[in-house]
């Protein structure tokens, strides 16, 4: 698995049973390179189908990217 961002691997580490305090320690203690986790799901977004710039930046963001980390995600897709 891979593609998560920060907020979402905290709520899936919630959902998995970890408490909100260890799952944010584990997400901080894996030190993840979030740019390369949001590039990663921006092409799993382009492989399931079209997107356009904006719509992939957006979804990005919901996903819990930060504005940022979003359109480093589509730039690195080619978008």
């Amino acid at each position: 698995m891979g593609g998560f961002s920060r907020k979402r691997l905290i709520h899936q580490l919630n959902f998995e049973g970890f408490t909100d305090a260890d799952a944010t320690f584990a997400a901080d203690a894996i030190d993840p390179d979030w740019n390369a986790q949001a590039a990663l799901k921006a092409k799993r977004y382009l492989d399931m189908g079209g997107f356009s710039r904006k719509r992939l930046i957006h979804q990005l963001n919901f996903e819990g990217f930060t504005k940022e980390q979003a359109e480093f995600g589509a730039n690195a897709v080619g978008y």
